[in-house]
């Protein structure tokens, strides 16, 4: 049965293996259907993961040309370990938030969605934990740099915990609230 009537387009809708090729029927669930909730979960992963991605490569390509700058050698032994650790963090950073592109193209017609939404979300935060140590260890090249003494292990420590009210203190306790509200 095909869809018709203005009140057909705002309905939900999935593909039917009984119904001729391209055809679609009403859901009689009330609730998204799984193929239309993976299909939405994989587009929002894609969308967060081009902004990850583009704040990370920004990012690490800054890293890249600090090593082929004069001062970069006349930087003690802390800031070269420090430096080193970060660049590590930010291409693994980097890896972790180009994966889900990958897995979807090598995975792709396996109908395995389900298990790729759900890897790609997990590479997803880890892919962000990578990329706020690569900012922590960027500011504190940075600020050893200009700030004398304890200070700058002191900002970046401010800013770290900002980060972590930010982007994942915050999501949890609007999770515990919304799970409060619910009940």
């Amino acid at each position: 049965m095909t869809l018709a009537g203005p009140s057909a387009s705002h309905a939900p809708q999935h593909e039917c293996t009984s119904c001729r090729e391209g055809e679609q029927h009403r859901v009689q669930s009330p609730q998204e259907p799984e193929r239309e909730r993976l299909n939405r979960k994989w587009n929002e992963i894609l969308q967060e993961t081009r902004v990850a991605q583009t704040g990370v490569q920004i990012l690490f390509g800054f890293l890249l040309s600090v090593a082929f700058t004069p001062h970069f050698h006349r930087l003690e032994t802390f800031d070269h370990v420090v430096y080193v650790i970060t660049v590590i963090l930010g291409a693994s950073g980097t890896g972790a938030l180009i994966a889900p592109v990958s897995i979807h193209r090598l995975l792709s017609g396996q109908r395995m969605k389900d298990h790729i939404v759900r890897v790609a979300g997990r590479l997803m935060v880890c892919g962000m934990v990578l990329l706020a140590l690569t900012i922590g260890g960027t500011l504190l090249l940075l600020l050893h740099v200009v700030v004398p003494g304890l200070l700058a292990e002191l900002l970046v420590g401010g800013v770290m915990l900002w980060f972590a009210l930010c982007w994942y203190g915050l999501p949890v306790w609007l999770r515990r609230r919304s799970d409060d509200d619910a009940a």
